[in-house]
């Protein structure tokens, strides 16, 4: 089997590197990085992209070794049939590690065609903090590292206007663009830059509010050797998804220009207000994720689909959002919303999507506070009583971040102060030093965690407490079969 890179594949790199994109991961290749593909390859777009690693940890060896090449196979419903394809997507010219490559990083931006920044850093990654400087090498939060980078552009081209920037920021984030810009501005602020460099951000570079949609799972470790035979080339960074997609911009009309998709079959929208399409997509698609991966790993499941075909769990899923989401959304009708309900579903079933559950749990909590937190809250304003279903994938949640559960260790991905703050609960309630009702108080106190103090919420503390006993004890199947029974009566 042939190695896959530009010299086996006779694809060199054709375009100028016009995109500056922070993260490599699986989805921003399956999403972005494909989009990007179709767009030069049916339009006049000629853009490549150079890779940035947001962290310090890793240095995208693979990406390197295959010259920034990949397939992508996606599968679903296209046109009222089964679809299926794989792409070898060529988009991606090179990647940058800052921390070991820095003179390079900051080189791009003396790049003149340099003209996008796309990212997808996780909900937590469009942070502000006070610890960063103007002279690390580099600075630890991405808007920090992207603050030094655009100071730098400012400078080489003595602040010339046609060298301002599109950002696309796919984090899941309300109003991610003007989070971005907001935290830029704080570093400028903090790091006294002039004030020319500030002007500069505000008139000459535009920030994109957007909203992802796609489903990526992975490498499809069951049908990677048949999609290797088939194309001949054994491929380390195969991704899969489902080829569902929608990207929705509110741009100006500066921005739609250079981004061409109204040639392609893309399902791009620019619109003017995302707030509603956010709401609805975050709430229901990236809610019911969220609400699920705690319920169904306690439970011994492991991807989605398996989830879904767990008659409890997915009526769990179906309950949240049918019953809890669905009252606190505005902007679309009762129908629109059932119908987006079904097709979220319809698509958790997609029997060619192997999604495993740890993978989506990356940064649980912070995804929590972001996509299940407001609805739950609404929720309560509207009933005068929390809704119970949420409250259950909470207390799963919790248990989750103790890193175990029936004598297996959980691979627990998040902020290390957040990681850590759970092992030092948990060891007390381990070691008797503290009950489970004073860790539920004191996980709920951390608002760094949930960003609200859930204590404050009548009768939620002693509610999570008993689900947690209940899973422990009976485990979650039958905690839901009791949940269920309460809720009907």
């Amino acid at each position: 089997m042939k190695s896959l890179n530009r010299t086996t594949t006779n694809k060199p790199i054709k375009h100028p590197e016009r995109i500056l994109q922070f993260g490599g991961g699986n989805f921003l290749r399956a999403f972005c990085d494909w989009m990007f593909h179709v767009l030069n390859e049916e339009t006049d777009f000629n853009s490549s992209i150079v890779v940035v690693k947001p962290t310090e940890r890793g240095d995208y060896l693979e990406l390197k070794e295959q010259e920034g090449l990949f397939y992508v196979a996606l599968d679903g419903i296209r046109k009222e049939s089964l679809h299926s394809e794989v792409t070898l997507v060529e988009s991606i010219s090179r990647s940058i590690q800052p921390y070991t490559e820095w003179e390079a990083y900051l080189k791009t931006a003396e790049q003149p065609e340099m003209r996008f920044i796309v990212s997808n850093t996780t909900e937590a990654g469009i942070k502000f903090s006070e610890k960063d400087t103007l002279e690390a090498q580099p600075a630890h939060e991405f808007p920090a590292k992207l603050t030094q980078w655009l100071f730098h552009r400012y400078q080489f081209f003595n602040g010339a206007a046609d060298k301002g920037m599109i950002f696309l920021p796919c984090e899941l984030i309300e109003n991610n663009g003007l989070a971005l810009r907001k935290a830029i501005m704080e570093y400028a602020e903090l790091w006294k830059l002039e004030e020319a460099f500030v002007d500069w951000i505000v008139d000459h570079n535009q920030f994109c509010n957007t909203l992802v949609d796609r489903i990526v799972s992975g490498y499809p470790s069951n049908r990677a050797s048949e999609i290797s035979e088939q194309k001949g080339f054994e491929d380390k960074l195969l991704v899969a998804g489902e080829y569902y997609h929608s990207w929705v911009i509110d741009a100006s009309k500066e921005a739609q220009l250079a981004l061409p998709f109204h040639q392609t079959n893309l399902n791009v929208q620019f619109v003017e207000d995302l707030a509603p399409y956010r709401e609805m997509k975050v709430r229901i698609l990236n809610g019911a994720h969220t609400s699920l991966v705690p319920v169904g790993y306690l439970a011994g499941i492991r991807t989605v689909k398996e989830s879904m075909d767990t008659g409890e769990v997915l009526n769990h899923v179906e309950r949240v959002l049918s019953e809890e989401i669905k009252p606190t959304l505005s902007g679309f009708g009762a129908h629109e919303i059932d119908v987006f309900i079904k097709a979220v579903l319809d698509r958790f079933k997609n029997p060619t999507l192997k999604h495993n559950l740890i993978d989506i749990s990356l940064n649980s909590t912070s995804k929590f506070q972001a996509r299940l937190l407001p609805a739950f809250l609404d929720y309560l304003g509207n009933e005068g009583s929390f809704p119970k279903r949420i409250a259950f994938s909470l207390a799963c949640l919790i248990r989750f971040y103790k890193g175990e559960f029936a004598n297996e260790t959980i691979e627990l991905k998040d902020n290390i102060e957040i990681l850590n703050f759970f092992k030092e609960e948990w060891e007390k309630v381990t070691s008797g030093q503290q009950s489970l009702e004073a860790l539920v108080q004191n996980i709920f106190r951390n608002e760094s965690i949930f960003g609200y103090d859930l204590n404050k919420i009548n009768g939620l503390v002693p509610f999570v407490v008993a689900q947690i006993e209940s899973v422990q004890k009976i485990g979650v199947v039958e905690s839901l079969r009791k949940l269920y029974e309460y809720r009907n009566h």
